[in-house]
């Protein structure tokens, strides 16, 4: 989901200049780049191609520490994906297993000072909301500099 509305705060999200298009996460981290063949496409095919697609409104921020964020809504067809790859990939917990709560949000500014993500929120209020339609998931590796996208699956329409 990119438009001139949200492209315009790219500049303070560092994944946004290390190659990753607004989004929201599905999960991360995946499985090594070095483990994702054939079958783990496969899989992950059969995996995403069971769910449906689906609209999102963007109609409010949130915070995290020095993070701003767009809120989707509603959350919980995210939240089953996030489940069902986190479930058939144990070994790949959402963000390492390092909160209880998953929380689906697309950020916008990374690593600012609160003024400046104050701002970035206020702006970003007035030209809410946006709306998108998820009809794939995206598979992004990372090759050491950059992000890349791998492969698109499908969602059902």
């Amino acid at each position: 989901m990119e438009d001139d509305r949200t492209s315009r705060f790219q500049g303070f999200d560092p994944s946004a200049r290390a190659g990753i298009p607004a989004h929201v996460t599905v999960l991360f981290p995946f499985l090594d780049e070095s483990r994702i063949d054939a079958g783990v496409r496969s899989a992950l095919s059969v995996v995403l191609g069971s769910h449906r697609a689906f609209d999102l409104r963007f109609e409010s921020c949130g915070r995290f520490p020095g993070v701003v964020y767009l809120v989707p809504e509603p959350d919980a067809q995210l939240r089953r994906l996030t489940k069902a790859i986190a479930d058939r990939w144990p070994e790949a917990p959402p963000y390492g297993g390092q909160f209880t709560e998953i929380v689906p949000h697309l950020t916008v500014a990374d690593g600012q000072d609160d003024a400046v993500l104050d701002e970035i929120e206020a702006d970003l209020l007035s030209r809410l909301p946006v709306t998108t339609r998820v009809s794939s998931v995206d598979l992004m590796v990372h090759d050491g500099a950059q992000w890349q996208e791998r492969a698109s699956f499908a969602l059902l329409e």
